[in-house]
């Protein structure tokens, strides 16, 4: 049995990639910061014939980090997929107006948590036994193209990619591979003020379209049944009709 751990893991992306895993076999263990969407996902799994543990988590605090692990290693005795997927955007705002604690805010979450869970999964990593893991970073298609008045955002997603290739690089000699799946649109809460109309790059606003988180999921199914010896770096798991491929 593989063994998975999915931050973010109550709702949206998260949710739909844990129940996407434990699916497939894997004991899934489901990390966030709201008890009451973890033990809902929990038990959507577990009745389903599923094994998913709920822990409690604030991945931007490295003493709750480490408890996630150990508790992981605990009850499954190893780790062999980490799914970075917590993340905020935080408010839409003009670059000159951003507040410092604003900008701190989403870098711990989105940059220094998913910092934190990989340290954290490399040292369970290179010392179990079978030695090694897979670790998927949620990028963004942010982290190629900013949307208006989203520095801190888009920012983090940049560095996520920086990440990522480090590693992927230093993981090569404990057999963890590392890669990173940059997503467009996908339906979940967060998606749904697109229904009204995103603010684009020339200033206009526009409905922009959305597709099944599903595929997201899928996809990420797909990068961690990889063996070891293969990685997916990078991919993109799109929208076909969004005003991505294109000029602003």
């Amino acid at each position: 049995m593989k063994v998975a751990i999915i931050t973010g893991g109550g709702s949206g992306i998260g949710k739909s990639v844990a129940i996407a895993l434990a699916s497939e076999g894997y004991a899934v263990t489901l990390a966030g910061r709201r008890q009451e969407t973890l033990d809902a996902t929990a038990k959507e799994i577990s009745d389903s014939g599923g094994k998913a543990l709920a822990v409690p988590t604030d991945v931007t605090d490295a003493e709750s980090v480490e408890n996630l692990f150990a508790r992981t290693a605990e009850i499954y005795g190893r780790v062999d997929v980490l799914f970075n997927n917590a993340g905020a955007f935080g408010p839409a705002s003009l670059l000159e107006d951003i507040d410092t604690d604003e900008w701190r805010s989403v870098v711990d979450v989105n940059l220094t948590g998913p910092f934190l869970c990989t340290q954290a999964a490399f040292r369970v990593m290179k010392n179990q036994d079978p030695q090694g893991g897979r670790i998927i970073n949620n990028g963004s298609i942010s982290a190629y193209t900013p949307r208006p008045n989203s520095a801190p955002y888009t920012a983090t997603k940049h560095a996520i990619t920086g990440l990522t290739k480090s590693t992927a690089l230093d993981g090569r000699k404990y057999d963890i591979a590392c890669g990173q799946i940059d997503i467009g649109n996908a339906t979940t809460d967060m998606t749904e003020k697109m229904k009204q109309g995103v603010l684009q790059a020339d200033l206009t606003k526009k409905v922009e379209p959305t597709m099944s988180v599903k595929n997201v999921a899928n996809a990420v199914v797909y990068m961690a049944s990889l063996p070891l010896d293969a990685n997916v770096l990078s991919m993109t798991v799109m929208t076909t009709k969004m005003p991505f491929v294109g000029r602003g």
